[in-house]
Parts: C-alpha cells; sequence; structure tokens
C-alpha cells in the first residue's frame, strides 16, 4: 500500500514562507490561526464539521523522513538551516475548536491553531484539505439521512472518486449519519460495518440468472441479498424466492421508476411469501431522490456518486487565517486582512450558541484582546462550542479511531435535533440561525 508523508501534503507556499521567516526572526512568534468559512454552499442551511479524528492522526505523523528533507533540500524549496530545524519538527502547540459532528454557520470559527508561526504556518493546506472535504460530505450525508427518514443509507461512492478521498468520504459519511461502507480499508481503519454482494457482471458471467442466484447463494446464504435487475426484475423476483426461499435477505434494485419498481416488487415478495425479504434501491442517489422514495416501501438505500462529491458541494470554501500573533514586544496583537471581499475579524474569538425554548437561536462569535476574552461573561443557557483537542503538543486520543467518530456520530444527530425544524428542508434558504459577530 502506498502511503504519503503528510509533512509533504503541503503547498509550496508553506514551506517558503517558514524559510523565510526563520531567517528574519518571526518564525517564533506566538500565533492565532482560525478555521472559518465566509458562506455556506448555496441554499444550505448548515454545515457539519467533519475530518477532527483524521487530522489528530496526520498530526502524529506530521514528520519529515531524510528523503523529504533531501527533495526539499535539491529543489532549493528551503535553506539548510531551515532543513535543520525541519529535522526535529513536531506540532507542540494547541488546537481547540467545534467538535466533529458539530454544525457551524458562516463565521463560525471552527479551529484555532495556536503556537509559533514556523509551527503553524506549515499545517494550512493538510488542515484545510481534509475538513473542507470530510466536511462536504458529511453535510450531504447528514441531509440524506434526514430524507431518508430513520430508513439506513449506505456509502457505495469509492468507484466514482480518488481512492483516498474514497477512504476519507466513508469515514464521512459516518459522520452524518450513515450505518455502513462498501469500501474495505475504510471498515478496516475505522472498523466499520461492510457491506457488499455481487453486481451485474456477477449475473452476466453466468449461464443464466437462476445460476448466478444459485451461486451467491451457495457462498453467502440466504440471508444475503440479490440484485434483480439485471434482466427482467418480475422473473428475477420469482427466481430468487424460488432459490433462496421465503427467508431471502434482500434484494437490490439499481435502475428504472425506483419508486413504482419497489412498489412492485414489495407486493410480489409479500404475495411469494418473502414477507420480511428487504428492498435496497441504488442507482445515483441524492438527497432529493431519496426524499421522494420516502412513501416508497424501500428499507435502506445505497449512496454512490453523490456522496462523495458532496451532492453538488464538493468543498465548504474553508479557509485558515491569520488572526493574531506576537507583536516585537512580545505582546500579543489582534491582526486581520482588508481586501475587498476577503476582509477578516481580528484577534482569536470564543463561539458560543444561545438557545430559545431548547432551539438553537443564534451562533455568537466574541472577539478581543486575551484580558476581554477572559473576562467575557456569556448569557444564561449559551453553550461552549470549542473543545480542546491538541494540548502543547499533545493529541485527546477521545477523538480519534472507532470511538472518535461514532462520538461524533452521535454528537451530530444530538445538534441537529437542537436547531429549528428547518434546518431539516431541503427548500433552498438562508442559514438556519444567524451567525453575530462581537467585538469586545
Amino acid at each position: 500500500m502506498v502511503v504519503y508523508d503528510p509533512s509533504l501534503m503541503t503547498d509550496m507556499y508553506e514551506y517558503t514562507m517558514l524559510d523565510a521567516t526563520l531567517q528574519d526572526g518571526t518564525a517564533n512568534r506566538p500565533c492565532v490561526f482560525e478555521v472559518f468559512t465566509r458562506h455556506l454552499p448555496e441554499g444550505r442551511r448548515y454545515g457539519v464539521v467533519a475530518g477532527i479524528g483524521r487530522l489528530l492522526d496526520a498530526l502524529e505523523d506530521f514528520h519529515l523522513d531524510d528523503a523529504d528533507l533531501k527533495f526539499l533540500s535539491d529543489r532549493h524549496i528551503v535553506s539548510r538551516d531551515t532543513v535543520k530545524w525541519l529535522e526535529n519538527y513536531h506540532f507542540t502547540g494547541s488546537i481547540r475548536g467545534y467538535r466533529e459532528g458539530e454544525v457551524y454557520f458562516p463565521n463560525s470559527p471552527i479551529l484555532q491553531v495556536r503556537g509559533s508561526f514556523g509551527e503553524c504556518t506549515l499545517l494550512e493546506t493538510l488542515i484545510l484539505s481534509i475538513l473542507n472535504y470530510d466536511s462536504a460530505v458529511a453535510a450531504a450525508a447528514s441531509r440524506m439521512v434526514t430524507a431518508a427518514k430513520n430508513r439506513p443509507c449506505m456509502d457505495m461512492g469509492g468507484r466514482r472518486t480518488n481512492e483516498w478521498a474514497a477512504v476519507a468520504a466513508a469515514r464521512a459519511s459516518i459522520v452524518g449519519g450513515f450505518k455502513g461502507t462498501a469500501n474495505l480499508l475504510a471498515a478496516k481503519l475505522y472498523d466499520l460495518p461492510a457491506i457488499g454482494t455481487a453486481a451485474h457482471c456477477f449475473t452476466l458471467v453466468h449461464d443464466s440468472e437462476r445460476q448466478a442466484f444459485e451461486s451467491q447463494i451457495a457462498a453467502l446464504g440466504t440471508n444475503t441479498t440479490l440484485l434483480v435487475d439485471t434482466y427482467n426484475i418480475e422473473e428475477a423476483v420469482k427466481t430468487a424466492v424460488e432459490v433462496a426461499g421465503p427467508n431471502l435477505g434482500g434484494v437490490r434494485i439499481d435502475s428504472g421508476d425506483l419508486a413504482a419498481l419497489a412498489q412492485r416488487v414489495r407486493n410480489q415478495l409479500d404475495a411469494l411469501g418473502a414477507t420480511n425479504t428487504k428492498i435496497t434501491v441504488t442507482n445515483d442517489l441524492d438527497e432529493y431522490a431519496i426524499a421522494s422514495l420516502q412513501t416508497a416501501p424501500v428499507d435502506s438505500y445505497g449512496v454512490g456518486t453523490q456522496l462523495v462529491t458532496g451532492s453538488g458541494a464538493p468543498t465548504c470554501a474553508m479557509v485558515y487565517k491569520l488572526t493574531e500573533r506576537a507583536n516585537k514586544d512580545g505582546r500579543m496583537e489582534p491582526v486581520a486582512k482588508k481586501s475587498v471581499d476577503k476582509a477578516t475579524a481580528p484577534g482569536a474569538k470564543l463561539a458560543l450558541r444561545s438557545y430559545e425554548y431548547s432551539l438553537a437561536d443564534c451562533e455568537h462569535v466574541i472577539s478581543g484582546s486575551e484580558s476581554a476574552l477572559e473576562n467575557f461573561v456569556p448569557g444564561e443557557g449559551w453553550e461552549d462550542l470549542l473543545t480542546d483537542f491538541v494540548v502543547n503538543g499533545t493529541v485527546d486520543p477521545q477523538f480519534q479511531g472507532h470511538d472518535g467518530l461514532m462520538a461524533a456520530q452521535d454528537y451530530h444527530a444530538k445538534a441537529l435535533a437542537k436547531l429549528p425544524i428547518t434546518a431539516q428542508s431541503l427548500m433552498r434558504g438562508e442559514p438556519v440561525i444567524p451567525t453575530k459577530l462581537e467585538v469586545l
């Protein structure tokens, strides 16, 4: 298996900035970087934070080996002194932010990275590439799960994206509420339920559909799911029950008018005595297609292309910006861009959410000096949204692995339930709650 070092999953300018600041002395200035997005994808009501666990894994592996250092030196990307500095690189700063599975809105300070400029600047591309993609997939998955109305959704998107993106997407889909994946590497890495039986080629390679079904039943047992739309669905369902008996586990429909076909297949299965046989549908589903099947007798959904592409929003447009740094006298000082349409709010921030009648009504983003933030008194019942993930270089393991992922899924379900019900609408609209920025 080819594995790439996360320390080179960067843009070149991160290393050239490091090199220049090491030479001029500003590399060691304490800094605060923040990740946020200026807007949600058009028409979306909320975003979903995903990728925190993957980011923490990558951070632990962010070390340059001899080959990496030689590459940087041979390409004259950094000087010899910087190569020497990089030999012992290990992030010693702190990272806090929104928990994985949390919902977010425009200008929510999703992640705060504290440390020296040199340490923090190297992490920009890695952080953004993970959070932007994983959060896009998790948001799409969340909308699909909402549309499915308690019927399980499964990831089948591995053949529709980059091989490593497929693993990331499988994990992110779980944050959004999916229940399993067809991707075996994701299932292995994160201890997820794996799903999958046979494709149309399996039926086609046999001399008859009956022989294909007999082969699958012999190998996998009667609880398997048979694909019934290679030729004629009505004949396939009849053959499937004849071969497996009334205890056949399931059938899958992958083409045609899924609602009408599911109704006909359900009636046929019931007439044949296979009343407990489940119906799974696939075929380029998105949240809108799933919503249209709410009244159809469908038991589960397999989702591919639209999941791994964020259902039309493959990135969250998150950015990584310096908001505070030490000045030449060593005092922390807010900084901000004034670029047209890209201005940023200065200073490190607090993030809180207020509630009315147990439903979220506003996202409060508070910025100011450290002393002002320390003395800020939130409103009654306001929820602090920031959690520590890394403290002085030490990663909190509770956010990693299978347990961290399942905790994120549970956290997302609870966070979504605290939003006004309009958040679950698929109609285009503004963010379901406003974000208010207050400067102390």
